[in-house]
């Protein structure tokens, strides 16, 4: 047990260790994030879901101890303090390595909650042996990484994080630096491209080496894998990659499926081997942002109507890739360049959709970037990792 106090009374910290404490875990954050306009609550029982070992496959390869904050009785923040096995795997230089631990899930009423909650994480994570931390992670570099620092007006797109205004000087103030910033990209989808990029598409189109094409989900497995595949290989030098393993890639395409549309993924051939990849999905949270979390009494039923013809205003485009020994040529531009183009089309003739949001990308990862940037995009939010020393 740990505990602080502050004026406001004795702040203690006690391990979840049953079913009654991950309903508590759950409740806290959406109490806290009631307080924001912007929030979107994501569904309840998802969210006890991805805290769940034997649920949640991350589980799998990583260590995980969840906390709770308590002031008289009352709970008033949450942790999770978390060793990800493949990312300690990996190569120091791209940022995870040996001795790197993550905390994140974290939400707090205050600043001294939030002290007695991450000095707990922090001692959970040096007891495991490791020296430094990554944060917030919450809880796969994959699920919700990073703090937002810019955009907080703007509510979540599906799968993405919101956490409140009020954390970064938390952290600064225990120490954390930046490490890394994602950012994401907003545009205007309902206007074409700019001349030099229909181009760059319109000769694509003429190379018969080429062929763009929808996936295919009679075939959804085997494209899911394909997809996966080409992440791995696309995204593997990347600052915090951990690769997916076989049951993750299972579970993301289960949790995929109902929102995924053939028309909105998109597979780049060349010779007729698939090199490149564009997976965009209607704005989820459009229509679960309403319900509060719950699917009852009749939310379930909006729900399946919405899924059977979603008409969104936002499309978000969480993952592209291309084959790592095409990254950096003009190849691999055109590709992207063509696979944007029609799912921008796409979005729009036949969702109704006028805004897409791309991202995150890495604010160092300059191929991306000047895709963005080529398109006309502009950032609109911008997430932080944060790092600190646990020795010395």
């Amino acid at each position: 047990m740990a505990g602080s106090s502050s004026a406001l009374g004795e702040v203690s910290i006690m391990p979840v260790s049953s079913k009654a404490d991950r309903i508590a875990f759950v409740d806290v954050g959406y109490r806290i994030g009631r307080e924001d306009p912007a929030w979107v609550p994501p569904l309840r029982m998802e969210a006890i879901e991805l805290i769940t070992p034997g649920k949640n496959p991350f589980f799998e390869h990583a260590d995980v101890q969840l906390f709770l904050a308590r002031r008289g009785g009352t709970v008033v923040g949450r942790i999770s303090a978390h060793i990800d096995k493949l990312a300690t795997a990996m190569d120091p230089a791209q940022g995870m390595g040996p001795g790197t631990g993550n905390w994140g899930l974290f939400e707090a009423e205050d600043e001294a909650v939030a002290r007695a909650l991450i000095a707990r994480a922090e001692d959970w994570l040096r007891e495991k042996g490791m020296t430094q931390v990554l944060a917030p992670i919450s809880m796969s570099i994959w699920e919700e990484p990073g703090q937002l620092v810019r955009g907080f007006e703007q509510s979540p797109t599906v799968m993405m994080g919101h956490q409140s205004k009020r954390y970064p000087p938390y952290f600064e103030a225990l120490g954390y630096t930046p490490a890394k910033s994602l950012l994401t990209y907003e545009l205007d989808i309902t206007r074409a491209f700019p001349p030099l990029i229909q181009r760059v598409i319109t000769s694509g189109e003429k190379n018969a080496r080429i062929r763009i094409r929808n996936v295919d989900k009679s075939k959804f497995d085997a494209e899911a894998k394909l997809i996966l595949d080409i992440l791995n290989d696309a995204w593997s030098d990347n600052w915090g990659f951990v690769p997916f393993t076989d049951t993750e890639i299972a579970y993301a395409g289960k949790k995929f499926k109902p929102i995924v549309r053939e028309d909105l993924i998109m597979v780049a051939e060349y010779d007729g081997e698939p090199v490149a990849f564009m997976m965009t999905l209607p704005d989820l949270n459009e229509v679960l942002g309403p319900m509060g979390g719950s699917l009852f009494p009749f939310n379930w039923a909006k729900l399946l109507l919405w899924l059977r013809n979603p008409r969104v205003r936002t499309m978000r485009v969480p993952l592209m890739g291309v084959r790592k020994r095409l990254q950096s040529t003009r190849l691999a531009s055109q590709l992207a360049f063509m696979m944007i183009e029609y799912i921008r089309r796409n979005s729009v003739e036949r969702y109704g959709a006028t805004r897409g949001e791309i991202g995150w990308i890495l604010d160092d990862n300059q191929g991306m970037v000047a895709i963005a940037n080529a398109i006309e995009s502009h950032v609109n939010k911008e997430y932080v990792i944060y790092g600190k020393p646990l020795v010395g």
